[in-house]
């Protein structure tokens, strides 16, 4: 008999064959179902963009689909293909809270590097005038 400490590291989830090829067939149609779906929503996208009159709060709302779509692809892709789903809770601990905080990591330089942009152009004028484009027919 083992020790208690050690149960849960000894817990295998051993699956036939047939049952994983199964599991991987399913996802893959639910991921080319998303992903025609998303593709779908680029073209609306497109479609709005060339009109008129563009909804920007239809766009946004269409961004923010296509972010979650994406999310729930990677989360199958994960854990289906690489087989993370059959993994402890702390062994999946270990690959995503780093991936969160690379994550926050990549957000904070983007934010602080639009923050010394735009900075950058409100403080320095020879910046601002060498660097942005002209209107158009301001040159005349």
């Amino acid at each position: 008999m083992q020790h208690p400490a050690f149960e849960e590291v000894t817990v295998h989830h051993h699956v036939d064959n047939e049952t994983f090829k199964k599991r991987v067939r399913n996802t893959t149609i639910l991921l080319s179902v998303v992903t025609i779906i998303e593709l779908l929503i680029g073209l609306a996208i497109y479609n709005i963009h060339k009109g008129e009159n563009p909804s920007e709060l239809l766009v946004l709302m269409f961004k923010g689909m296509v972010c979650i779509l994406t999310l729930a692809k990677a989360y199958y892709i994960v854990a289906v293909f690489m087989h993370l789903g059959d993994e402890l809770r702390n062994m999946i601990m270990t690959i995503v809270v780093p991936l969160l905080l690379f994550v926050w990591f990549i957000t904070a330089f983007i934010w602080d590097g639009s923050s010394y942009k735009n900075l950058r152009n409100k403080y320095d004028r020879h910046f601002k005038e060498s660097t942005t484009p002209a209107k158009h027919g301001a040159h005349k």
